[in-house]
């Protein structure tokens, strides 16, 4: 293996296998670290992976989920298409309230649906298979496991990994552990969540979603098949482990949806998805808060200093913060962060780290 690289990814869930994937289009000279044993062996891994439409009046984060579902879609076909199935999912809402807020939606739906029973059937949503899709999509790039960065150093314009590895750049695709980087105003929300794989002798025809989400089954023999049920959702501070609580919440809520029977749990899968404090991602280059801070001290008083004057790490990049919408949103964000280091493009306002450290500068007066 090679020592020096262009580009070293460090975290290899799906935003860091889906920027080495467009990254792959302008160089060969990429390494993927990762301190566990594989890609997608955090959240990624315990993540249901299920696309489907964001619900909802107008707004942005609307916007960014409706134009990310359109780009993955193809992105996924277009480079892993053994593994998305475009089954379609039918979102059923939990009570006569939910309902009532599903219709005021039916407006502005981004995509087309029909009645199912009770629900409605978005024919365009799809689920992935997770790991098969990070681990397909990094087949040729260089991949270096159980290995934990513990430094990172910069000079004479290259980046330092443990004293062993070099790199021009550096991207950042950590999740919620943010350790490498010490950035007060770089705020993740780690959240737990668990998926169940289940063995039944229910045949599901397409994706349902409810107050958790199951996947259409596979067929493994005459009477047997295989389906997905995810994912709880816990604020947690320590890490957590796959638990018997959590997989008997989501089967009675699987249940609710549809009659499973004959069930056997087979694998339980869980990680903690990184969110950011406004739930949108961050993406870009990365301001180093103590240099900027320095220069123009009154930035504590509230008074404004243009974004372009803000001292960054050089080289160094980031994309984090995806949320429980990983596999959606990483395709569309990886691509636009591609862009932003090779091509110079301009990253959108709302992604940018700026809109944090602006908030949390206001805080220390």
């Amino acid at each position: 293996m090679n020592t020096s690289y262009d580009y070293v990814i460090i975290g290899a869930g799906v935003s860091g296998c889906t920027t080495a994937k467009h990254l792959k289009t302008y160089s060969d000279s990429i390494l993927l670290i990762d301190k566990l044993e594989d890609v997608a062996m955090g959240a990624s891994g315990a993540a249901g992976a299920f696309l489907s439409p964001l619900l909802g009046k107008p707004n942005a984060f609307k916007d960014l989920v409706t134009t990310s579902l359109r780009y993955s879609n193809n992105f996924y076909t277009k480079h892993t298409k053994d593994f998305i199935d475009t089954c379609g999912t039918t979102r059923i809402p939990k009570d006569s309230e939910d309902d009532n807020k599903f219709k005021s939606y039916i407006p502005f739906n981004d995509f087309d649906y029909t009645l199912d029973k009770d629900g409605y059937h978005f024919k365009d949503a799809s689920v992935v298979s997770s790991y098969d899709i990070c681990k397909h999509l990094t087949n040729d790039i260089d991949k270096l496991f159980n290995y934990e960065v513990k430094t990172l150093e910069y000079e004479d314009d290259i980046w330092i990994i443990n004293s062993q590895y070099k790199a021009k750049n550096i991207i950042l695709t950590t999740g919620y552990s943010l350790d490498l980087i010490d950035e007060f105003y770089l705020n993740i929300r780690p959240v737990w969540g668990q998926r169940i794989v289940i063995q039944t002798s229910t045949c599901i025809p397409y994706n349902y979603h409810k107050e958790c989400s199951v996947s259409r089954t596979i067929k493994k023999d005459e009477n047997t098949y295989i389906a997905s049920i995810g994912a709880t959702h816990h604020r947690f501070v320590e890490e957590k482990e796959t638990n018997k609580t959590d997989t008997e919440t989501l089967l009675k809520k699987a249940n609710d949806i549809l009659e499973l029977k004959d069930v056997n749990v087979i694998q339980e899968i869980g990680g903690a998805r990184a969110s950011s404090v406004d739930y949108f991602p961050l993406l870009g280059s990365i301001i180093n808060s103590k240099k900027t801070l320095d220069e123009f001290p009154y930035m504590k008083n509230g008074t404004n200093v243009l974004a372009s004057r803000f001292s960054r790490y050089k080289n160094m990049f980031i994309l984090n913060g995806v949320g429980g919408r990983g596999f959606v949103l990483a395709p569309y964000l990886s691509k636009m962060l591609v862009d932003h280091i090779v091509n110079g493009t301009v990253v959108d306002e709302s992604l940018k780290v700026d809109r944090l450290f602006k908030r949390e500068v206001k805080r220390l007066k």
